[in-house]
């Protein structure tokens, strides 16, 4: 009951810890009750048209071929006789919501949404759908709705394709894009025979969106430099041809329809995005029609890149943005109202207009912006005491006047380049109150109650326990100074190491090569010269891995169907010698459970052949492929419940169905890592028996008899030593190994959809992103349950060992809390959110694996009798 209630404790505080940091440095930065702002003069176009090609390189549209040809000849010729163009520089994270969100409202991801995962937005915002007078549009159903949710009125309209159809293993994603272009076609071909539909059509302030989610699915399906994303992006060239020359038909060419083409974000060369790589941030713009200024050409341009030469664009000026300053651009064509949370700047070289135009424009934008600046000053006043108060002296009251009362003047004088215990329970209970009492006076938001408060109660048992840390302290200086202090650097040189690995995973190969030295440094080789040479070719071997390149950027089945039979035939060799125990702890029943999940890791390797061989062959997921690993995934969470108790053979069994399903998941090297990891796993349990030998702690059990279900006897539990903090320490390094050791979830960018192809190949981010998390999961099971089998072999309690896991925990944790920025570009901003994001959940997550793996190795299902109990 005591274990319980400290888990509970401790899973409350870190949660109120994690959660904290997004209230405290990431509450939504969005403002409401702005006027919106409109530039008074008549614009020069009547209807806006914006195609968003996702997933859309720029190299991939504006590089020649080999031949000197272009893979969009028509958009080539209008950047070169028509239009404007340039490079939209996206921020991460590149994502489609927030990429959609920054070209259309104008303001980048909002910060509130990583708690949402970044598929809405938390508040409302404003957009140039909403503020137009009608809006169509037609893509995908997860972007376009959520333009219209926001909508005030009726006039945002939305034409989706199914869900399914977003399949990335369909024989060609490019049949997405036709459906938006024939139903485009369609649409004004109706209008003809709909008086109501043809009369909005000829309104002033019309938008018409066409998201073409073709070439983002063939590029994670095929990679960006394959065929079919190639051939997708002729595919659209053409149809953006044919619908540009339709609509100015179906408008009698009137000369009032502006065209903007673009993308959301880029991609990587192995067909991810999410991160801040060039290949993902730098996506095309190509802006021509109404209103629109004409290729200037040039004989020299400065920039850092050598893209022009590249390109074959050197003469032709490149008009680089950034991606929210596409939503004014769009206003300032069709006069509507700049998105009211816009941060963008209006990119006056794309105007074809009047200086006039251009100075009234920009003036609109500053005063847009301006105007967020005043709600927010005015919020943060009504929440801050007076005499704390402190605005902002250049953008104060009196010098906005002025700022904007000099810009008018400009314009009015046409200067437009001017114009942008009891006796201590009581205590803090009394300092409990005075924190409250401030927080009241100032009429803070009920979160700041917790955040403040929530220190004092944990001081309070920190305090209750000063004797606990005195001792520790005691048998600390126990020892000579050298060693107390040599100790104390030991431990601080381990944690940096494992903060650093956040930044580079090569650090855990610096950790693992240390620990493969570890029984030298400690004598324990002469003890047990096998088990350490072991341990140290399984330390070199898990330390191969951080230095490899994430997982997801080539794939390698051979690789993994390889594993599979590896997995076999040391299953093989360990039923062997299983066989041979002639003694009570061998069980037939056992045995078949056995023989069973090596029949599922031999259907798992054969299922990965087959389903990457028929994708290859755009054939789609094959249904029995399916099925097998739906009931593999289902069968590998009871499997080893019908399993013995024994340490080894329960373990053993653990291992079996983890693998099964990790095959699954696996494209390439990384199968190999739980493989490694969890024999590394077993090494460990047998080197933490010969070290408490050693230091004379306990006599050495005999581990191939020992049961989980024995464990639970207090009576046999010991007092902490110091060694058991470089116990716990290794667990956690094991831990942070297991989530770096083939890559970083902190960012989307890690992940590739064919890793899924064996479960689904339609397009479904909740069920990818599940599936993704299991994976991830499996290594951390492997290591949790080790962590069990120590805890109760070394004969320690699991509060023990686990409080001093939260310790160094909670130490780096604080390292990344300090480290969380709020300002700076969005990828310093994102990293640092990540990593404390990571290791809050990497604490959290280990409190509940201990649940798991106590569950995983202590309980055993009786099939016969239909209950469940321990085993005898």
């Amino acid at each position: 009951m005591g274990i319980l209630v400290f888990i509970l404790a401790g899973l409350l505080v870190h949660c109120v810890f994690l959660v904290s940091i997004f209230d405290i440095y990431f509450s939504s930065p969005l403002v409401h009750g702005m006027t919106p702002q409109q530039t008074p003069l008549p614009p020069p176009a009547k209807r806006l048209v914006l195609f968003v090609a996702d997933g859309l390189r720029a190299d991939s549209l504006f590089e020649l071929n080999s031949n000197s040809t272009s893979q969009a000849p028509y958009l080539r010729s209008i950047l070169e006789n028509n239009g404007s163009w340039g490079i939209s520089h996206t921020r991460v994270p590149t994502e489609s919501r927030p990429g959609h969100v920054a070209l259309i409202a104008g303001f980048y991801e909002d910060v509130s949404a990583v708690a949402k995962g970044w598929k809405e937005n938390p508040v409302e915002f404003d957009s140039v759908f909403n503020e137009s007078k009608y809006t169509w549009s037609w893509g995908s159903p997860d972007i376009l709705p959520m333009f219209a949710k926001g909508a005030t009125g009726d006039h945002v309209y939305t034409f989706c394709y199914t869900a399914e159809s977003e399949d990335f293993g369909a024989k060609d994603a490019a049949e997405l894009d036709m459906w938006v272009f024939d139903h485009v076609k369609s649409f004004f071909n109706s209008s003809r025979s709909n008086q109501t539909l043809f009369s909005a059509l000829n309104e002033e302030k019309v938008v018409l969106f066409l998201h073409l989610l073709g070439i983002d699915t063939n590029g994670h399906a095929h990679r960006p430099n394959s065929r079919e994303y190639k051939e997708n992006i002729k595919k659209v060239d053409e149809s953006v041809k044919e619908i540009a020359l339709m609509i100015d038909s179906f408008y009698g060419n009137d000369g009032k329809t502006a065209f903007i083409l673009t993308s959301d974000h880029g991609m990587t060369d192995w067909g991810t995005h999410g991160a801040g790589h060039p290949s993902e941030t730098l996506t095309p713009l190509v802006v021509w029609g109404a209103g629109v200024n004409y290729p200037q050409r040039v004989t020299s341009q400065k920039f850092e890149d050598n893209f022009l030469k590249e390109w074959k664009l050197e003469n032709f000026k490149r008009l680089d943005v950034n991606q929210a300053d596409v939503a004014p651009l769009m206003a300032s064509l069709i006069g509507v109202p700049f998105p009211l949370n816009s941060v963008g700047t209006l990119p006056l070289e794309y105007l074809n207009n009047s200086a006039l135009f251009k100075a009234e424009s920009m003036f609109t934008n500053a005063v847009q912006i301006i105007e967020q600046f005043k709600v927010k000053m005015s919020q943060k006043r009504e929440t801050t005491l007076s005499f704390l108060f402190i605005p902002f002296k250049p953008l104060s009251d009196s010098e906005q006047i002025n700022y904007l009362k000099k810009a008018r003047l400009y314009i009015q004088q046409q200067k437009y380049d001017e114009a942008e215990s009891p006796v201590l329970f009581y205590g803090f209970a009394f300092v409990g109150m005075i924190i409250a009492f401030f927080l009241l006076i100032q009429t803070c938001p009920w979160t700041y109650y917790i955040y403040c408060l929530l220190p004092v109660p944990v001081w309070y048992a920190v305090v209750k326990e000063l004797p606990v840390i005195q001792d520790l302290a005691t048998n600390l200086l126990s020892h000579n100074m050298v060693q107390s202090v040599g100790f104390i650097f030991i431990c601080i040189l381990g944690i940096e190491i494992l903060v650093f690995s956040f930044f580079y995973r090569s650090a855990l190969t610096l950790g693992l090569l240390v620990f493969a030295g570890w029984p030298v440094i400690t004598q324990l080789w002469a003890q047990a010269k096998t088990s350490a040479s072991v341990w140290t070719l399984l330390c070199v071997l898990l330390a191969l891995f951080p230095l490899m390149p994430v997982v997801g950027r080539e794939p390698n089945i051979p690789l993994v169907i390889a594993t599979g039979l590896l997995t076999l035939l040391i299953s093989c060799f360990s039923l062997a010698s299983l066989c041979k125990n002639k003694n009570k702890y061998r069980n037939n029943e056992d045995l078949k459970v056995y023989f069973y999940q090596m029949l599922s890791v031999a259907l798992s390797t054969y299922v990965v052949s087959s389903t990457h061989d028929s994708l290859k062959n755009k054939q789609g997921l094959p249904l029995l492929n399916q099925i097998i690993s739906w009931m593999t995934l289902v069968s590998s969470s009871v499997l080893p419940l019908l399993t013995s108790t024994f340490l080894f053979q329960r373990l053993f069994s653990i291992l079996l169905s983890l693998m099964s399903t990790y095959l699954l998941l696996s494209t390439g090297y990384e199968a190999l890592f739980p493989l490694v990891l969890s024999g590394l796993m077993f090494v460990w349990i047998n080197m933490e028996q010969e070290a408490l030998h050693h230091y004379g702690l306990s006599l050495k059990p005999k581990l191939a008899v020992f049961n989980f279900t024995y464990a639970t006897d207090i009576t046999q539990f010991r007092q902490l030593h110091l060694d058991d903090v470089r116990r716990s320490f290794f667990f956690v390094f094991f831990i942070v190994t297991a989530f770096f050791g083939t890559g970083n979830i902190a960012s989307v960018n890690s992940f590739d959809p064919a890793s899924v192809y064996c479960f689904l190949t339609v397009f479904s981010p909740f069920m990818m992103g599940s599936l993704l998390l299991l994976k991830v999961a499996i290594p951390f099971v492997l290591v949790s349950c080790a962590f069990e089998a120590i805890q109760v072999t070394t004969q320690l309690s699991s509060k023990s060992l686990l409080l001093l896991v939260l310790v160094i925990s909670d130490i780096m944790a604080l390292h990344f809390f300090f480290l969380v920025k709020d300002y700076g570009s969005w990828l310093d901003i994102g990293t640092s959110i990540s990593h404390y994001v990571l290791v809050m959940s990497l604490t959290i997550f280990m409190m509940l694996m201990n649940g798991l793996a106590q569950l995983l190795t202590t309980q055993r299902l009786q099939l016969s009798r239909g209950t469940k109990h321990h085993s005898t």
